[in-house]
């Protein structure tokens, strides 16, 4: 296995038990923050158990969302939590997962590179683990932190936790730090939080060879000294060693403040013996951000018309980018989930009327996708604020195809693959192929706006670069007529030969894009096109309640 750099690189690897979904990703990704706050450089990557080769494939009700890199990786979700935390852009090996590690040892096998040996998981499997951990050392990285996917004792994880005992050895044991995030439950029949889940986890982790540095206890209330006390002396690590992770009141960017509270951050460099490299802790722009969040008055309510709402980590990107964007304005963006397959009959029952504004995220398939063309119609027609995102300008398309422009069969070749008038269609007519990503484009992107237009107005510049991940795009063959009915393509690829921004001149705001703008929004920089949304939406809100006195002749003057 490849050496650090130097031996300067050190490595944090969180891992977790008694429970998925404790945290760790946001854990790790907020001792990050506090690693940066404290000058040193940080990097981030995700272990993931699961045997497909990544998650781009994965049904986003079994997966959540698929977080795109700036180099067209699609990756788990975490994968979001650590940019936006750390404010720095991963790569397609921040992910790796066990299908990745297995498809790259067998094509090793393959080319005869292991010599004719058994291939086994020690050490063939471990060693690739292994590499791939390595390979995000450079010599302008401090820290590289991996967050281990799955809870100890899941039998897919048994070669990550090998591989990363292993690791210790290999590079130094000052060089490494174990983190491990466990459950300690509150029982109200007893009025106890019990430290026994936490007592089995360490103990199943211990078996498999690591000793754990850090405990970190996820609860929804504070440990008290007593619990630390027991949980050190129980899972043989100093008091100091064990952290309440208490569940973030407001905001998840609460989190660095909550675990530098408790010492976490000073403890991690003590282990990692970085002391003499770090800086004073600067958490001031942290501590201001937070401040936005809780002093937040204004309300606006924003529609995410979606084809996955029953599980909003589907949109989670999509999330963070609005409240980043109610963050810079003062204002609490309140979400209102619509399903998509629901909005023609809200519509006839005029329940949307309430929303300051919409977003069309993407998606792929048919189900859906005569509901979300309708709520682009009504926000065309009704002045409302809509921000289309990949397909959610597709449908916009659409919808202006059909009822501005006249062609009433106006669809794309995805969802009816017969249709007249494609105004959607694959990009360069290519065919679809076995390999799903094979017409794919993914990844960052550059876009020429149009002097003047909305967007070039949002970004204040006219070469802008975004991530994108889809295979149809808006066929050039119908933009002179949609340009000619008064839709303006505002953005295009430097060839012109690709729409990436649509606007609606005269709405208040109407946009577009092909591209995936959520993934590239800070929680301390709000995206431009999340924020002038936001914008639009709030100068919606000021004047809402007159209109809906007037549409509903129920409501009294002394309601």
């Amino acid at each position: 296995m490849r050496q650090a750099a130097g031996g300067r690189t050190k490595y944090v690897f969180v891992t977790g038990g008694v429970s998925s979904s404790l945290g760790k990703g946001l854990t790790a990704s907020a001792l990050g923050r506090l690693l940066k706050c404290r000058g040193l450089s940080v990097t981030m990557c995700k272990l993931d158990p699961y045997i497909n080769v990544d998650p781009g494939t994965m049904n986003p009700f079994e997966h959540g969302e698929v977080f795109v890199t700036e180099d067209g990786g699609e990756t788990d979700l975490d994968l979001g939590h650590y940019e936006r935390f750390i404010d720095e852009n991963l790569h397609r090996d921040s992910n790796a997962t066990t299908g990745s590690i297995y498809s790259a040892v067998i094509a090793k096998e393959r080319r005869g590179d292991y010599l004719g040996k058994t291939v086994q998981v020690i050490p063939h499997v471990t060693d690739e683990i292994k590499e791939r951990v390595a390979r995000l050392a450079r010599d302008d990285i401090d820290v590289v932190i991996v967050e281990v996917g799955g809870t100890v004792g899941d039998i897919e994880i048994v070669p990550f936790i090998e591989a990363i005992r292993q690791f210790r050895r290999d590079v130094g044991r000052d060089n490494v730090c174990y983190v491990h995030l466990t459950l300690v439950p509150y029982l109200a029949p007893s009025g106890e939080q019990k430290t026994k889940p936490t007592q089995h986890s360490v103990t199943e982790l211990r078996s498999r060879g690591i000793q754990p540095d850090v405990i970190v206890c996820r609860s929804d209330q504070p440990i008290s000294d007593g619990l630390k006390r027991k949980i050190s002396l129980l899972c043989d690590v100093p008091i100091e060693a064990v952290i309440s992770a208490v569940d973030a009141s407001k905001s998840i960017y609460e989190i660095p403040l909550v675990l530098h509270d408790e010492g976490m951050d000073d403890f991690v460099c003590k282990v990692l013996r970085l002391e003499g490299r770090t800086t004073e802790v600067d958490l001031a722009g942290w501590e201001t951000l937070v401040s936005k969040v809780e002093e937040a008055s204004d309300k606006v309510q924003i529609g995410i018309i979606g084809k996955y709402v029953n599980l909003p980590d589907a949109y989670l990107s999509v999330v963070e980018a609005l409240r980043h964007a109610g963050y810079y304005h003062g204002a609490q963006v309140d979400l209102e989930w619509v399903q998509a397959e629901e909005v023609i009959g809200m519509l006839a029952g005029n329940h949307l009327r309430n929303l300051d504004g919409i977003v069309i995220p993407g998606g792929f398939g048919e189900r859906g996708i005569e509901g979300m063309i309708a709520a682009a119609g009504y926000a065309r027609e009704h002045d409302v604020p809509c921000l289309g995102l990949c397909l959610g300008l597709q449908v916009m398309v659409i919808d202006y195809s059909r009822n501005v422009v006249g062609i009433e069969r106006a669809n794309s070749r995805e969802f009816e693959h017969s249709t007249p008038d494609p105004v959607i269609d694959l990009m360069d007519d290519q065919a679809e192929v076995a390999d799903m990503g094979g017409t794919m484009r993914l990844g960052s992107y550059v876009a020429c706006l149009k002097a003047g237009s909305q967007v070039a107005q949002a970004y204040g510049e006219q070469v802008v670069s975004e991530r994108h991940r889809h295979r149809y795009e808006v066929n050039i063959r119908y933009r002179r007529r949609l340009e000619d009915a008064g839709l303006s393509c505002s953005g295009t690829s430097p060839d012109d030969r690709l729409v990436e921004f649509i606007e609606l001149p005269g709405h208040p705001f109407w946009i577009g894009t092909q591209a995936h703008p959520e993934f590239k929004s800070r929680p301390d920089r709000p995206h431009p096109l999340f924020r002038e949304l936001v914008r639009a939406s709030m100068a919606r809100a000021e004047g809402r309640l007159p209109r809906l006195l007037a549409l509903d002749g129920s409501l009294g003057a002394g309601d």
